[in-house]
């Protein structure tokens, strides 16, 4: 039975370029989608630049343009690099449109119809110097539960806790850093806790993978708190109806974007919105990234049951792609643009590479720019492109161009290849893309050593018809793993449909043989990636990117960092540095960036929380010298009490490096 699917990926924010980063989430949802469609199912991608919020006001005042005219370049330009690494949309939208100020009112009227609205004056960040409210990612200071530095205004990216902007410590506007005074204005709220129940029904129907669904355990433990929907003027957006000067925030009518690209869809290809929406007979999925899952598994759905809109049957999340083991960075040249890499490289031993790595885990895959050519060049080339190389020209120079029919070893070799089909389909249905090309790189090596052994570089010598014979078991291998590797490798697919002058081939091609077949003149497949290439492609992208900041996680994110204000000598000669041993340490349950450290001080132990777990094993860490602030006052911290710090340093994730000491020292000796 044909099934009927939509699809969305998350919004690419209009203030910057697509990054190799960003391609994860698309290609991840492109080859599920064309997946699909291979399978013969109905299945329509949507997606639209996120257009609204501060970000983008300020960022074209900075460029001395209108905020329509940046997103106008900006949809262009995302578009153009998605189209060029082969994602198709059916429809790519934005959210500056009339479909989602027309949806994004349908659903506060809803909601707030419903009860599940509420208006109260709160205390807001305001910059004197800026003249203006500042957003939660404009904010930065000292987290209130785990007191790390530099965070965000709405969460902590080292304990993983949100809080809002009032409640942080030490608090900086981030574009000029002067302090934020505290200004009342009245606000809209939707009470997400009205949703909790209905939000844990629906986590434990499977909603989404298990290790989101244990994080919502976290929050759903902590409690769910009334979320802020609106901002003041000045901003660029959806004014709320009835408001002259307060607009939606940019996180209500982004996820309605989806919405408003399926009714723009809808409405130019004769389908009834309702039908593909809220109809049972579509089915309905969510692609995001794991920085994201509070918006969409959380806000998101509360808000499509509170105005009477079907919620996404799954939502599939990923984590971040870091190259070379670390964070991308501009400094390194491994912050790369889509625009950048199509200028050295082809988009598909990107989407290869990708795929070989994801599976449903909500894990950070890694880029190894020494396996990505290394694994592009043996697959690709020394195993896929190689069958087809050594069989299509010989069969046109000296074979007419025709296969005969399999023989007994023929035939068994494609049964193999075929036998895998239902094992190959339920991994893309489950996103194991990495098994796919697990399973297709080791078949293509079973048909490379088919080639081997029957040998027609010597048979075509003496007996041209075994030859051919031969060459009609390596056609057809290749036929079935173009087939498998079609929704990975699509242009490279379209070549070999051409040279096999079969036509576009489906799943439901896999069995049908070549026989008596007549095939295309062969052409070349892919090349050999050349050190060289990537060598300027990193070149390229360190140099024109190297007096720009490094990115954050969060699209959304300014780009400056406050530097703290200054202390005097005295002040820093009260901090009593101490040597400390690590006697235990271990993880800490609902945290994944912090460890539980007990460390001895030589006459005392101190129990202490460090954000490094992303760095290093709880097990490396016992018996280490490292240096620990001793007269830290003890913090109560949601996992319990931190009584120290102890001294690391870098930029974050697994680029933490703590500051040990070799043996000598005893714990308790004071550093100088």
């Amino acid at each position: 039975m044909t099934r009927k699917i939509a699809v969305t990926s998350a919004l690419p924010y209009a203030n910057g370029p697509i990054h190799i980063g960003h391609l994860v989430e698309y290609l991840q949802t492109d080859i599920w989608v064309r997946y699909q469609k291979l399978c013969g199912n109905q299945c329509l991608y949507f997606c639209a630049d996120d257009t609204h919020g501060t970000a983008i006001m300020i960022g074209a005042r900075d460029q001395g343009i209108t905020p329509e005219q940046l997103i106008a370049k900006a949809h262009n330009e995302h578009f153009n690099d998605l189209s060029a690494f082969h994602i198709e949309f059916d429809n790519y939208y934005s959210t500056h449109s009339p479909e989602n100020r027309q949806f994004s009112e349908q659903v506060f009227n809803a909601l707030n119809e419903k009860g599940s609205i509420t208006k109260r004056t709160i205390k807001q960040a305001y910059c004197d110097n800026c003249k203006m409210f500042l957003p939660d990612r404009y904010i930065r200071g000292e987290c209130p539960r785990c007191h790390a530095l530099d965070q965000y205004g709405d969460n902590c990216e080292v304990c993983g806790g949100t809080h809002s902007p009032t409640e942080l410590i030490n608090p900086k506007c981030s574009q000029c850093s002067e302090p934020p005074v505290k200004k009342e204005s009245e606000h809209y709220f939707f009470k997400l806790g009205d949703y909790e129940q209905p939000l844990k029904e629906l986590m434990a129907r499977g909603h989404t993978h298990q290790s989101v669904a244990n994080k919502l355990d976290e929050w759903f433990e902590a409690g769910l708190k009334d979320w802020d929907i609106s901002r003041d003027g000045p901003y660029f957006g959806f004014n709320i109806p009835g408001e002259d000067d307060k607009y939606f925030y940019v996180w209500l009518d982004a996820p309605i974007g989806y919405m408003a690209s399926c009714k723009n869809y809808c409405e130019k290809n004769n389908l009834d919105f309702n039908t593909v929406w809220n109809g049972d007979e579509w089915e309905l999925y969510h692609f995001i990234g794991k920085d994201i899952v509070y918006f969409h598994a959380l806000f998101w759905p509360a808000m499509l049951m509170g105005s009477g809109f079907k919620v996404a049957d799954n939502l599939f999340v990923h984590g971040f792609l870091t190259v070379d083991g670390t964070k991308m960075s501009k400094s390194r040249g491994t912050f790369i643009k889509a625009a950048t890499y199509i200028k050295h490289l082809d988009p598909e031993y990107l989407r290869y590479y990708y795929a070989g790595k994801l599976t449903a885990a909500v894990e950070d895959i890694d880029l190894s720019i020494e396996d990505f050519i290394n694994k592009t060049n043996s697959d690709l080339v020394g195993k896929l492109a190689n069958l087809a190389s050594r069989s299509g020209p010989m069969l046109t120079k000296k074979l007419d161009s025709k296969l005969s029919s399999l023989d007994e070893t023929g035939r068994s070799l494609i049964d193999k290849l075929i036998a895998v089909k239902e094992q190959i389909i339920n991994d893309y249905e489950k996103l194991n893309y990495a098994s796919v090309v697990r399973t297709v790189a080791a078949l293509a090596d079973e048909a490379n050593r088919y080639v081997e052994q029957s040998q027609p570089w010597v048979t075509i010598k003496t007996d041209a018809e075994t030859t051919r014979t031969t060459m009609t078991a390596v056609i057809n291998s290749f036929k079935i793993l173009t087939i498998y590797l079609k929704p990975i490798l699509p242009a490279f697919a379209a070549k070999a449909e051409r040279f096999l002058n079969t036509g576009e081939l489906a799943f439901a091609d896999i069995e049908n043989v070549l026989e008596n077949h007549t095939i295309n003149k062969f052409e070349r497949l892919f090349e050999r990636i050349e050190k060289d290439k990537v060598d300027a492609m990193i070149d390229e992208s360190r140099e024109s990117q190297s007096t720009t900041p490094e990115p954050t996680e969060e699209s959304k994110a300014p780009a400056c960092e406050p530097i703290a204000p200054e202390i005097t000598f005295d002040d820093f000669l009260k901090v009593d540095l101490r040597i400390a041993k690590v006697i235990e340490a271990s993880a800490v349950e609902g945290a994944d960036k912090l460890l539980a450290l007990k460390l001895d001080l030589g006459d005392i132990q101190k129990n202490v929380f460090a954000g490094i777990a992303k760095a290093y094993e709880p097990e490396q860490l016992v018996g280490k010298m490292v240096v620990c602030v001793a007269n830290l006052k003890p913090r109560k911290m949601k996992f319990g009490v931190s009584e120290g710090m102890i001294l690391a340093a870098g930029p974050g994730g697994p680029e933490i490096f703590m500051l040990t000491v070799d043996e000598g020292p005893k714990p308790g000796q004071r550093v100088s």
